[in-house]
């Protein structure tokens, strides 16, 4: 299933997040995106609706296995764009922004070449 961009950035900041600090809230994915807490609250509510998280009584959010594994993809795309980028000499911050625009309009196809073009060179 395809979701929008925005799922797939807040995907990753929570995966992110969780890599960091283990426990996740609203108000941290709201800081990591630069977002306002409602816009983050009903982005919340949207991605619990669809089975990518779950919320606990005391607020923390946790990816569930679907969720977990879309956003390692997405993740796994974000760091190999921006390997690749910084490669051809792309500045590491150029790289790292482009990559996160790059990572959800690239084919599955075009993907898996680069990752084996990267990993042969």
């Amino acid at each position: 299933m395809k979701i929008q961009e925005s799922a797939e950035n807040y995907l990753e900041a929570i995966y992110t997040l969780q890599q960091r600090q283990g426990h996740v809230r609203s108000i941290d994915v709201a800081r990591d995106l630069g977002f306002s807490k409602p816009s983050v609250s009903r982005a919340m509510k949207l991605l619990r609706e669809n089975g990518y998280i779950t919320i606990d009584e005391d607020g923390g959010i946790s990816l569930t296995e679907s969720g977990l594994a879309l956003a390692e993809n997405i993740y796994e795309r974000h760091m190999l764009l921006t390997q690749f980028l910084q490669s051809i000499g792309v500045t590491e911050q150029t790289a790292f922004e482009d990559a996160c625009r790059i990572e959800h309009v690239i084919s599955q196809e075009t993907f898996d070449r680069l990752k084996v073009f990267i990993h042969t060179t």
